[in-house]
Order: C-alpha cells, then sequence, then structure tokens
C-alpha cells in the first residue's frame, strides 16, 4: 500500500506580529501548588483576597471593574492587568516598577491596599496547614519561604498564556479564519502606526511609552491623581511623567475597561483615545470599526475553550 501523505499545512505568514508560544513544560506539581495559592484567600491579612479575586480566569484574567477592591474594602489606584500572558511582559504593573513575576507577586502580598499581608505572618499560615507543608517540603529543601511561594505562584503565571486566537491562527497561515472587515482592520491598525508600541507576541507589554503623546489626555480627564504620573512616581525623572508600561492587547475584547484609569468602557472609545492622544488624528468612525473587529480577533483561549 502506497504511503499516505500527510496532511498539508499553511506556511506561517511574515508579519511583524508573531503568535503565542506554547505553555512551557514545567513542573506539574509546582504549578498545581501555584495554581492553589493562586485561590488561597488566606495571602491576604484578613483571608478575604486571593490573586484569582482580582484576576478572574472567566473574565479574561482581569475583572471588569475600574478599580479593584483590596484589603478593608480599598479600592486600587490603577485599573487591574489581565494576568493572562502576564509572564511575557518586560515588566510588571502598569508602572514597571519591577521585572519578574516574583516580584510582583512580593509587591501584591505587602501592599497595603491589596493583599496588606507580610511574609513572617502569612509564611505561619501557610506552615499552619499540613498540607502545605507537605506539598512545599516535597518541592522545596527549605520548604515553606517567601521565594518558594513566590516562586510556585509564578510556575502556574507562566503556564497562562491564552494561545489559539483567531489572529494567532491567521498568523500560523490559516488565512481564510479572519473575514475580509478583519483584515482590513489589522492593516489599518498597522498604517496608522498602531503596531510601533503594541508589537511584540505579546501585541505590547514590551516598551514604555507617555499617555498623551500628541495632545494633553489628562488635562482633558481632569481630576488628576498621583496614579496619572506613571513611571514619575519610580524614577523622579521628568521625562517619564505620565509614562506607563504599553499594554498587552492579547484578549482585550473581554478585559474592558481600559487604561490605567479604566476610564475607556468600550473598544470603541479606547481607539478613539488612542486616535487622538496618541496620534493626533481624528479617528474615522469606519476606521474605528475596523481596527475593532481586528482587536476581536485577539481574544485567545483557555483550556480549550474561548475567554
Amino acid at each position: 500500500m502506497a504511503a499516505v501523505a500527510p496532511p498539508a499545512f499553511p506556511a506561517p505568514l511574515d508579519e511583524p506580529l508573531k503568535p503565542l508560544p506554547a505553555v512551557p513544560t514545567l513542573d506539574p506539581q509546582r504549578v498545581e501548588l501555584g495554581r492553589r495559592l493562586f485561590n488561597e484567600p488566606r495571602l491576604s491579612l484578613d483571608n478575604s483576597l486571593s490573586c484569582a479575586s482580582c484576576h478572574r480566569l472567566d473574565q479574561g484574567g482581569a475583572d471588569a471593574q475600574a478599580k479593584s477592591q483590596g484589603i478593608k474594602g480599598q479600592l486600587s489606584q490603577v485599573n487591574t492587568p489581565s494576568v493572562f500572558n502576564a509572564a511575557l511582559n518586560f515588566r510588571q504593573f502598569w508602572d514597571g516598577r519591577v521585572e519578574t513575576l516574583q516580584a510582583q507577586i512580593d509587591n501584591v502580598v505587602q501592599s497595603p491596599t491589596e493583599m496588606g499581608n507580610n511574609w513572617p505572618n502569612l509564611l505561619r499560615t501557610l506552615n499552619d496547614d499540613a498540607s502545605y507543608r507537605q506539598a512545599f517540603g516535597a518541592l522545596y529543601p527549605d520548604a515553606i519561604t517567601a521565594a518558594n511561594v513566590q516562586d510556585a505562584l509564578a510556575s502556574y503565571e507562566r503556564t497562562l498564556l491564552s494561545a489559539g486566537s483567531r489572529f494567532d491562527q491567521y498568523l500560523q497561515g490559516n488565512t481564510e479564519i479572519l473575514s475580509q472587515e478583519e483584515k482590513y482592520g489589522y492593516q489599518r491598525f498597522k498604517d496608522y502606526g498602531c503596531i510601533a508600541c503594541h508589537q511584540g507576541v505579546n501585541i505590547g507589554g514590551n516598551m514604555f511609552q507617555k499617555f498623551g503623546v500628541m495632545n494633553d489626555y489628562f488635562a482633558d480627564r481632569g481630576n488628576p491623581t498621583d496614579a496619572d504620573l506613571g513611571r514619575f512616581l519610580i524614577t523622579g525623572d521628568e521625562q517619564d511623567r505620565n509614562v506607563f508600561k504599553v499594554p498587552s492587547l492579547r484578549n482585550v475584547a473581554v478585559t474592558a475597561p481600559y487604561f490605567h484609569d479604566g476610564s475607556a468602557t468600550t473598544l470603541e472609545q479606547a481607539v478613539e483615545v488612542m486616535f487622538k492622544y496618541q496620534l493626533g488624528r481624528t479617528p474615522n468612525p469606519q476606521d474605528t470599526r475596523l481596527i475593532v473587529k481586528f482587536l476581536q480577533t485577539l481574544t485567545g483561549q483557555w483550556q480549550g475553550k474561548p475567554l
């Protein structure tokens, strides 16, 4: 019998954006421990909040709120970014103050407006739980430490990659999966220069940019806050005033509201703000509509289901 040729797959497209990588191969027990910790409300001082409280995996890895509620009902200063694909960002937090997932976890645990905890107390809490003692003891020679809690959580978060978006399938060569209007939207996304900042495998998350390059967003919005200063709060450098990490656009259609202040409630509003304040252009409604159609193709999958 003649050999049956394998099915022919389309060749990947040569585009400036690339599909998400595969989920890394990590110790499954460490990942599972991280998953358990991610959903553990005892990470917060009053046992009221887990990582999953604000990073809802059933809501695109965010929480659909302009500002999230932390310990004792305190509101966060900025909008909660999605945890999906966060491992691919070059820095963490809107102001980019840390470079690693471990450092991000350290900040959140000890933040007085988020978890409100401290490491000595949290480590005592986990040590009081025999199942955590057993799990950490089996995986780490020094058992329950702050570094090991951070490592386990970061291991789990590295698996939260939302591959399989229709746009990724398009990049992989399935050019029929996008409609003509979605392709037009992608072309306008490139033509207008959106791709200059929303670039790389995460379609953002790999550079800093001033919010309000062409017009003063904050003067027009009014009611300035310290959080609006962005990187300036970290560096004290005047050039970093109103500068933020460019957010990833992956899953953007399911992670409203938008921007560090959560001020845009729809993708259409967000695109129009970008046209005015980053590009200095008056948006054409047709261009806005088409770019939104493209952005809606960036929604990936988690556990085999669309987000």
